[in-house]
């Protein structure tokens, strides 16, 4: 019998956690933060990989940073290889709450360049936050492969990531600039503006870039 089973205390938090109103889940998560017990930290996990509301599982994330490091670290780490996009995707957010670099060498390309745009962002988040001194340029460059991806909410979190890495993303974004892809084009030079200008706003810097995309056409040498 574990723990869990044999501890009726556990075993109601454990259902709050799991029950069927997310108001009921939420004061759960909040308890669990409150009065941190080791013993809620695989359930914790679990219920991040399956909630299906984004306040619940943001107080699911805040109830695991208030246990030791030790204990979640390594609980977190292994659903970064779980085949749930939102195993993966919540664990990469925990992963940037908790702010321990020993996070970073699990952070695969596979993980920056994953099909899923939750995922993906959350790890270009995490990346960001995370990468230690002297890794910046490789990761500009793995970044900088995604450049053009998704709709305004994908791009905007993957240039807030670049521009996180300082001026190392420019000789990545003046590459991006040629590229045969109008798309890519466009959010190389729009991120390079917010770069130069922390002031302009996303929204301003890809319009203004998508302008001068059409004006200018194909760049030379694009088939």
């Amino acid at each position: 019998m574990t723990m869990t089973e044999q501890d009726p205390e556990v075993r109601q938090a454990v259902r709050a956690l799991e029950d069927g109103s997310s108001s009921v889940r939420l004061r759960a998560a909040m308890a669990a933060g409150t009065a941190p017990d080791a013993r809620l930290v695989d359930t914790l996990v679990e219920r991040c990989a399956v909630e299906p509301e984004f306040f619940v599982r943001d107080m699911l994330t805040w109830a695991l940073i208030r246990h030791p490091v030790t204990l979640t670290l390594p609980r977190v780490l292994r659903e970064l290889r779980s085949e749930r996009p939102q195993a993966r995707s919540q664990a990469l957010h925990t992963l940037s709450k908790i702010g321990d670099r020993q996070a970073w060498p699990e952070i695969t390309r596979g993980h920056l360049t994953d099909t899923d745009d939750e995922v993906a962002r959350a790890a270009w988040r995490t990346a960001a936050l995370l990468v230690p001194d002297g890794e910046e340029a490789a990761l500009a460059g793995v970044l900088g492969t995604q450049l053009g991806r998704g709709g305004t909410d994908t791009q905007l979190s993957l240039s807030r990531a670049l521009i996180e890495l300082g001026d190392v993303i420019l000789p990545v974004l003046r590459a991006a600039a040629t590229d045969s892809d109008p798309g890519v084009r466009a959010h190389a030079l729009a991120t390079e503006r917010i770069l130069a200008d922390p002031e302009t706003g996303f929204a301003q810097a890809i319009e203004e870039a998508k302008r001068v995309v059409a004006l200018a056409g194909a760049p030379r040498g694009g088939d």
